[in-house]
């Protein structure tokens, strides 16, 4: 029951929309903006750079908090806080990715994502990929490509850092995949962009 808890609060705080939440408070439906998606890039593209951080900080907070009250709910569980954790940050990104609310059409999962690894993996993992995204993004000017890169680095930052020992070292490794592949996934429209030189570079309408 209390597995199902977890997926269920996680999921549902990940579904909050904040990127459509904030641009609604102003008038805007987001999602017939830019570039539809409602999450923290498209949020700075149409609305300015104050009303995308406070996107970012409430998408990224999400996951976080998800993470810690589903380890939390899952002490005595089989597996443990990290199971908990884990559980609990891939529904919180899925449940951004594909919110009820909005007919499951929603973000792409970084901010969220960014949240979870935080509060799931060592702070040097969280560093070493906050480098990379920062070192593609100023070289670039692409935020997707900058997202992508990093959402990739994640397994390979889990495998060089974390000790590869015991159960919570395999658990952290198959999530580090599995968001990086769901990352990869849902810029696929970006990816296409990237590649024909049509992709929008940060700042630019």
């Amino acid at each position: 029951m209390n597995w199902l808890l977890i997926l269920l609060i996680s999921y549902l705080a990940g579904s909050l929309p904040s990127g459509y939440i904030v641009a609604r408070a102003k008038g805007i439906d987001i999602r017939q903006h830019g570039s539809s998606n409602i999450g923290t890039a498209n949020v700075v593209r149409v609305m300015g750079k104050g009303w995308g951080y406070l996107v970012f900080l409430a998408d990224f907070f999400k996951g976080f908090l998800a993470v810690k009250i589903g380890s939390l709910l899952a002490t005595h569980l089989p597996g443990g806080t990290v199971a908990g954790g884990v559980i609990a940050g891939i529904a919180c990104i899925l449940g951004h990715n594909y919110p009820v609310w909005l007919g499951f059409n929603g973000g792409k999962g970084i901010a969220t994502s960014a949240g979870v690894v935080l509060a799931l993996c060592p702070p040097l993992v969280v560093i070493s990929l906050a480098i990379v995204w920062a070192t593609v993004f100023f070289i670039s000017r692409y935020t997707s490509l900058a997202s992508l890169t990093s959402a990739a680095g994640l397994p390979v930052a889990i495998l060089a850092i974390v000790p590869k020992k015991g159960t919570d070292f395999w658990l952290l490794l198959a999530f580090s995949i599995l968001i990086a592949a769901l990352a990869i996934w849902r810029h696929r429209s970006n990816i296409s962009r990237l590649l024909n030189g049509t992709e929008n570079r940060f700042g630019k309408k």
